[in-house]
């Protein structure tokens, strides 16, 4: 077998494995963003997701990462991926259509995706600042961390050139307009675009 397939038919065990035991790995971020709360394995089992569920997030974020890897170095340093029960949220800074689309092409080819929400950014200045968007990210992910009215482990972030993409589930509608409501405090913040979840009453 060859070392890259030996390579993708182990991604799944290694993954469900790490996950399951309580390893902690970063699942999302493309370059310039930081790991969002919300995809800190260690700390699964306090989550709405299901260990079984943050498992297989993992496993497909790794499959459309080989893939992007595939299709060209510029794919995997321009292209972010966050997945949260099954919904792949692209973020990053495309020169052109095509590119953005072929990324989409390959989010849905992974094997359990259910929704791939595309905000790959047309930019042919790519990203403007990415220190400055990590900045936002951490910045903001502490934030969230520190409000005890939110559960911060629910959500994940992605900022590219000023805007902030989130993805997770938020208890209630308050709780979500705080989480919205930490980010446009954060300087540079441009926008916010939520990609959440609201709970139902009861779940």
């Amino acid at each position: 077998m060859q070392p890259r397939r030996a390579l993708i038919s182990l991604v799944g065990p290694i993954f469900a494995a790490a996950m399951i035991t309580g390893s902690v790995i970063g699942l999302g971020g493309c370059a310039g963003t930081v790991v969002g709360a919300g995809a800190a394995v260690g700390v699964a089992a306090f989550e709405e997701r299901s260990v079984v569920t943050v498992a297989r997030d993992g496993v497909i974020a790794a499959k459309i990462r080989l893939a992007l890897f595939d299709a060209g170095e510029k794919y995997i340093t321009r292209i972010g991926i966050e997945v949260y029960e099954g919904r792949v949220l692209l973020t990053g800074a495309a020169p052109d259509e095509a590119m953005r689309a072929e990324a989409v092409r390959i989010a849905w080819k992974a094997e359990g995706v259910k929704d791939v929400l595309n905000e790959v950014q047309i930019s042919d200045a790519g990203f403007v600042d990415a220190a400055r968007d990590s900045w936002i990210t951490a910045r903001l992910t502490a934030s969230l961390t520190l409000d005890q009215a939110v559960l911060a482990i629910n959500y994940s972030v992605e900022t590219v050139n000023g805007i902030v993409y989130l993805i997770g589930v938020a208890q209630n509608p308050t709780e979500l307009q705080r989480v919205i409501a930490h980010a446009h405090q954060i300087g540079y913040v441009r926008k916010v675009i939520p990609h959440v979840r609201v709970k139902k009453a009861g779940t």
